[in-house]
């Protein structure tokens, strides 16, 4: 707890990650690695499920999980920081989002601490970004995004552009992370339209 209060004092940044079991944990890994290299932030905590961690695994490996440079969290453990308001995060985003994360939190069920943390950051009226990952999207689907978008979060699906006419599978995935981390108030090189002009 005093180590968070110090982080805080410092005027550093504390972000949360959290990764769910929905397909895209590409772009978990790319936000995290893009986190990393930014000097100003504080504490990057890191929530992964357990189906996040084996989807990780098959879909794009999961030794990135463990890097010393995040603070990890346990998804069952709710005397963890991100718990708890008064650990004062800035900002949270579960990327990648599944619906059953979705509907959990649009319903206020914290039975993890993925979704306690939303439900912490929803309640301080802190900025919640969901990256989600489904296609195509039921009525419930719908139903839970709007009433999670009206309680204050920000839908991001992964839906990647193609402006900026990206070559390899990570750039195109990028388009999605430059987007994620400025919501997220991270100051990092993007791609901006106009620019080469």
């Amino acid at each position: 707890m005093f180590r968070n209060r110090i982080m805080k004092m410092d005027g550093r940044r504390k972000i949360i990650v959290a990764v769910t079991g929905a397909s895209g944990s590409v772009y978990a890994r790319l936000l995290c690695e893009a986190l990393s290299r930014v000097a100003e932030l504080g504490e990057i905590a890191l929530i992964v499920t357990g189906n996040g961690r084996r989807v990780a695994a098959f879909e794009d490996g999961d030794e990135w999980l463990s890097d010393s440079r995040f603070t990890r969290y346990d998804d069952d453990d709710l005397f963890a920081a991100p718990a708890s308001g008064s650990a004062s995060y800035d900002a949270m985003a579960v990327i990648p989002c599944s619906m059953g994360t979705v509907g959990r939190i649009a319903s206020g069920v914290s039975d993890n601490l993925v979704c306690r943390a939303a439900d912490v950051m929803l309640k301080e009226r802190r900025r919640l970004i969901l990256v989600t990952r489904e296609a195509p999207l039921s009525a419930i689907h719908l139903h839970n995004l709007l009433r999670l978008t009206e309680a204050g979060a920000i839908v991001c699906p992964a839906s990647p552009s193609f402006y900026s006419k990206p070559a390899t599978v990570e750039q195109l995935c990028g388009t999605i992370v430059e987007r994620v981390l400025s919501l997220l108030g991270v100051d990092a090189p993007h791609y901006e339209w106009g620019a080469e002009r």
